[in-house]
């Protein structure tokens, strides 16, 4: 046992996920400054202290076992412990965390989400001279489930607009409030013309425009595409915008994010006969069992305010293409 013990350091499962990451010996031994023999004689001497096969030797490239993934699971998940042991000890001594990691959805308005960064920048903490805190942000883009999966996987400390999920022990969850989407077309894509409610038929006939979810472990979601469909996949809502409005496929955005493109004729909104609710969006953080640090109760007190839910939800006039 002690042996197993002594096997399982950060630095060996830092290595076992950097070589899951990178999917070979080689790649992961440039990532981390050794030679391929070294962490090849460094992965033999885990699987001895373990006796257990990590890595099917058959393979060209660095293949997991069963054993060799649950590692990879279970070390990534005591690595991000390690960092939360690290992180609340700074916030004992200070009250302010070195580092919050927001993850947030692709739909949140980023002019709102600046205007709040900008007046967290303007804190001044008690006893400083100088304005701003001593924590350091750090955004993480995220679309559909990969908000959701940043906070559990605890990348990130806060998710601000995630979907409705299951609740989790772990994680305190509040309603930021409802967003209505819009199914839109550029004035010269073949659907602007045709007779209004759209049928599910007639709209799968024509390419759909999504946003690719950004998980990565748990299932990711598709909204809107029909069975057959020609999908056009896109990293952001920005993507998905500038490729409706060069008529490169038909979908549904943040009414929002389209209203002043649709009253200056640059996007045509129509009525389909499948009728889609208003999404509802809500805000998450990790329930770490001790009392926030003071970062993330600023976001959270900010968050409180219904302007600045309304805010995060609709104020998309200043996106940026």
């Amino acid at each position: 046992m002690t042996d197993r013990r002594n096997a399982l350091t950060p630095e060996a499962l830092t290595m076992v996920d950097m070589i899951a990451r990178t999917g070979s010996f080689a790649a992961a031994a440039r990532e981390l400054g050794k030679v391929p023999s070294a962490l090849t004689y460094s992965v033999r001497q885990l699987e001895d202290a373990l006796d257990v096969l990590l890595f099917d030797r058959r393979s060209r490239q660095a293949q997991l076992t069963e054993a060799g993934r649950e590692l990879l699971n279970e070390g990534r998940r005591l690595l991000q412990e390690i960092d939360a042991v690290a992180n609340r000890v700074k916030r004992v001594a200070t009250g302010w965390e070195t580092q919050l990691t927001l993850a947030v959805d692709n739909v949140i308005a980023p002019r709102a989400l600046f205007d709040l960064t900008a007046a967290f920048y303007e804190i001044r903490p008690e006893g400083s001279n100088q304005a701003g805190p001593p924590t350091r942000l750090k955004f993480r883009n995220e679309v559909l489930s990969g908000t959701w999966e940043a906070l559990l996987s605890g990348e990130a400390d806060i998710a601000i607009g995630t979907g409705d999920h299951t609740p989790a022990p772990s994680v305190h969850c509040e309603t930021l409030g409802p967003i209505q989407f819009v199914f839109v077309v550029a004035p010269h894509h073949p659907l602007a013309a045709v007779k209004e409610p759209l049928s599910p038929t007639v709209i799968a006939a024509h390419r759909i425009v999504a946003v690719a979810d950004t998980a990565r472990d748990l299932a990711p979601i598709t909204v809107g595409v029909l069975p057959g469909q020609d999908v056009l996949t896109v990293p952001s809502m920005a993507a998905k915008l500038e490729a409706l409005l060069r008529a490169l496929g038909c979908g549904s955005l943040p009414e929002p994010l389209v209203r002043r493109h649709v009253e200056a004729g640059r996007l045509v909104q129509k009525e389909t006969e499948v009728e889609r609710p208003a999404f509802r969006l809500n805000y998450a953080w990790r329930n770490t069992g001790q009392r926030p640090g003071l970062a993330l109760a600023w976001w959270l007190s900010q968050l409180e305010s219904p302007a600045t839910r309304r805010a995060l939800l609709e104020q998309h006039e200043g996106l940026i293409l």
